[in-house]
Order: C-alpha cells, then sequence, then structure tokens
C-alpha cells in the first residue's frame, strides 16, 4: 500500500502520525485491515482510496490465485477480513477453529463428497440419455460437467425425476451448434427446474440441509453416506450455534428479525427460518448489521441469498397472532392497503 501526500508517496507503516489535508490510498489484494486504516485517517478534509483491480503479469497466463472476477468491493472485503497483527497462541487456535468448522468450510467438504459420491451415477445417466457416445464422452470431459452435476443434485433436492427429465431435455432439440454440451445441457435443466417439482399442495419442499445446501441422495457406497451424513449434523448444529449466540448478545441482525413468537408451533417455525439467515451469514461471512447484508455478485451465493430471503420475508411477516392483536380500526385499515 502507498499513501500520497502532497505529491510524495509514503508507506502506510511510516505514514503513522502524519496528516495531511488529502490522503490517496492505493490499496492492494494483499493490504491488511490494519494498514488501510492506518492510511485511510491521514487526511484531515478527506481520504480516497483507489483500489487495484490489474496489475502487469510477465507470465503467459494468469496465476491460478489470480481472480479475473474482482471487483472493488471484493477486494476491499478481503482486505476486512485480512487482519497483519499477531494472535495469540488462544486466538489462534480459536480463529482456526471457527474457520475449520464454518458452515463454509463444511458446505464445500459436503459438495466436494456429494461429487466424488455420485460421479458414477451421473456418469451413467448421461451415457444413457440420448447422446451419441462421442457426445456424451464430450460432456463427461467438459469442464462444465461438474457445475452440470451440482444442478442435477440440486434438481433431485426439487424432487425432479432426472432419470427421466434428463433425456427429455436432450431429446427436445439438437446440439448442432453447440461449443459445450454440459454448458447447454447445463442451462436448459437449470431453466426446467427453478421450482421444486409439484404444484399448488402437492408440491414439496426442497430437501436443503440449512435451508441453503442441496441434499445428495440416490446410490452410494456407505463409507461416502457416512461421510455427507457427519457434514449434514455439522452443517445443522454450526447453524444453531451461530443463531444462539447471536440472540445470546443481541446482534442486531438478529433483532431485525423480529421478535421470537411466544406460542410452541410458531416459535418453532420462526426459528427454522432464522436458521437459513444464520447459515448464509456463516457460509458467506456475513458481518453486515442487516441480516443479509450486500447483494452478492457471484451466481452461486445469488441463489442461497433468494433462499434466505424467502425465510426472511416469512420471519418479518405478520403472524396470525399480531393480527387478532391488532386494533379493529388498524385491522380494518391494513385490509384495505
Amino acid at each position: 500500500m502507498r499513501l500520497q501526500n502532497l505529491g510524495y508517496a509514503v508507506t502506510a507503516h511510516r505514514a503513522q502520525g502524519l496528516t495531511t489535508d488529502t490522503a490517496h490510498v492505493l490499496v492492494e489484494p494483499t493490504t491488511t485491515r490494519e494498514n488501510l486504516y492506518v492510511a485511510m485517517t491521514r487526511g484531515r478534509e478527506s481520504n480516497l482510496a483507489y483500489v487495484i483491480l490489474d496489475r502487469p503479469d510477465d507470465h503467459a497466463t494468469a496465476h491460478p490465485g489470480d481472480n479475473p472476477d474482482a471487483t472493488a468491493r471484493t477486494v476491499l472485503y478481503g482486505v476486512l477480513q485480512h487482519s497483519g497483527a499477531e494472535l495469540s497462541a488462544h486466538e489462534t487456535i480459536t480463529v482456526e477453529q471457527d474457520r475449520w468448522g464454518s458452515i463454509a468450510q463444511l458446505a464445500a467438504e459436503y459438495e466436494t463428497i456429494a461429487a466424488a459420491a455420485q460421479l458414477d451415477r451421473w456418469t451413467t445417466l448421461v451415457r444413457g440419455a440420448g447422446l451419441t457416445d462421442e457426445q456424451a464422452q464430450a460432456v463427461i470431459d467438459s469442464d462444465a460437467f461438474g457445475a452440470l452435476t451440482a444442478e442435477l443434485r440440486r434438481a433431485e433436492a426439487n424432487h425432479h425425476n432426472v432419470d427421466a427429465l434428463l433425456p427429455r431435455l436432450i431429446k427436445a432439440r439438437g446440439f448442432a451448434d453447440a461449443d459445450d454440451i454440459a454448458s447447454v445441457i447445463h442451462h436448459r435443466l437449470a431453466n426446467a427446474t427453478t421450482r421444486p417439482a409439484g404444484s399448488g399442495r402437492t408440491r414439496l419442499a426442497p430437501r436443503l440441509i440449512a435451508g441453503l445446501i442441496p441434499e445428495a441422495t440416490g446410490p452410494m457406497t456407505p463409507d461416502m453416506q457416512q461421510a455427507l451424513t457427519e457434514r449434514r449434523h455439522l452443517i445443522e448444529t454450526r447453524a444453531e450455534a451461530v443463531l444462539d449466540a447471536a440472540l445470546h448478545t443481541h446482534e442486531p441482525w438478529v433483532t431485525a428479525l423480529g421478535p421470537i413468537p411466544a406460542i410452541g408451533r410458531e416459535r418453532q417455525q420462526w426459528r427454522c427460518r432464522a436458521l437459513v439467515v444464520a447459515a448464509y451469514r456463516d457460509r458467506y461471512q456475513i458481518t453486515d448489521p442487516t441480516p443479509l447484508g450486500a447483494q452478492p455478485e457471484g451466481t452461486a451465493q445469488k441463489i442461497d441469498r433468494a433462499r434466505a430471503e424467502t425465510a426472511l420475508r416469512t420471519l418479518t411477516r405478520p403472524t396470525l397472532q399480531d393480527e387478532r392483536r391488532r386494533p379493529a380500526s388498524q385491522a380494518t385499515r391494513h385490509l384495505h392497503l
């Protein structure tokens, strides 16, 4: 990081104790939040940050760690999560335990295990879905095959019969102009399974872990099934712990969910929906005082946010008990709005 002051540049470390009318701060992805704080408090009248997204690279290809989708917001978020302060041994252990026990980590483990556990099943399904042998092999070898199998798992969690649906989607239109057949099939499948199968009263709730993560079902080896079951339990336990901790400390985001109903069934429903919000916050490291934080940019997080928003809308919707407590004049006015 560099801080420019009246035409000359200094590092954030050397800027400690200095003041100026206007500070111009260059922020890199490797900047720590402590250095950012120092640099952004040097200007008396204004402090401007310039976030570096691109830098010259002499290599022919991008480094595996490079993020081509980086934005100023994502870089700044990463900086705020990057502490350069030395931690005590106890603090280090606590941070590591929290990171490895987070829903972000556990969900990644669950999805990795699910992909391996269901690989043979999805490969067999693709080979028997009506494609030519050459087309089927191209799908399996495609970089988009992983995304397609994840979409198949999501569709099945929405109670769609993917064994019957996939051949119909493949038969519907050809692939003469397709550059990547796997991507085309993925797109068709996503459009066809946006909503859970069924309609009205026959529509079943999606099979989602903590309201977010599609459950992996179907035949698999006992050890894979056990590993998935263990992760599911850990994810649900973690969501419970996050919610209980927020309730205990009266965090703003949980206060925004509204009062906890006193009646048994309504209280249980409130908690189930609040757990979805808690799981979303923990999975994406949301620290904002509002329940869901800023709008996400990644596709996967947008899908999870939509699920969390559904739970949030139900949480903040007036209950039947609230309507009964409302004075008659207010209830009548409410009905006419």
